[in-house]
């Protein structure tokens, strides 16, 4: 899988840049630009933060990528999935909460009747919602978005390069 991008907190604006240094919690996640019926993507809305997201998570201990990402897909989505292609890998430094964060993107699609999402008690807090939307517009979606929490910041970036890269 490509390395897409390095994001450090430059990159998303903020001025406290730190050089890295360890001790960094290292996460894992595997993210999806998951696709419908209708050629449609899943995006997260994260309303309380204002900004939205692609379905995935972390990899908890014992999972594959794979495996993780249909867990998060069945949980976020509410759907089972089939994984298509790789769409690359993207590195975060996150200073502040000292995480480097690892996103390895693919595409996928949809198999099967959809079910209502489970979201966890912190998402249904985050205002997390669930839409379907052409490519694009989730491109403009996401470029519209004002993030008002770090890790916020670092998503619309991140979500922002898997987007364009299968828009080319």
């Amino acid at each position: 899988m490509e390395l897409l991008r390095e994001i450090t907190e430059k990159d998303v604006g903020l001025d406290n840049i730190e050089s890295f240094t360890l001790p960094y919690t290292l996460r894992k996640a595997a993210r999806a630009i998951l696709f419908n019926d209708s050629n449609e993507i899943a995006l997260l809305h994260v309303a309380n933060n204002k900004y939205h997201k692609l379905p995935g998570g972390g990899v908890e201990e014992g999972e594959d990528l794979r495996t993780a990402l249909a867990r998060e897909a069945l949980e976020e989505v509410g759907s089972k999935i089939k994984v298509q292609n790789d769409v690359g890998i993207i590195v975060e430094y996150r200073n502040e909460i000292k995480e480097l964060q690892i996103s390895y993107c693919f595409t996928a699609e949809t198999i099967g009747k959809l079910s209502v999402p489970e979201f966890t008690d912190k998402e249904k807090n985050d205002g997390f919602r669930l839409l379907w939307t052409p490519l694009e517009n989730a491109i403009q979606l996401l470029s519209d978005d004002k993030p008002d929490d770090y890790i916020g910041k670092f998503i619309q970036v991140r979500d922002l390069i898997f987007l364009r890269k299968i828009a080319e």
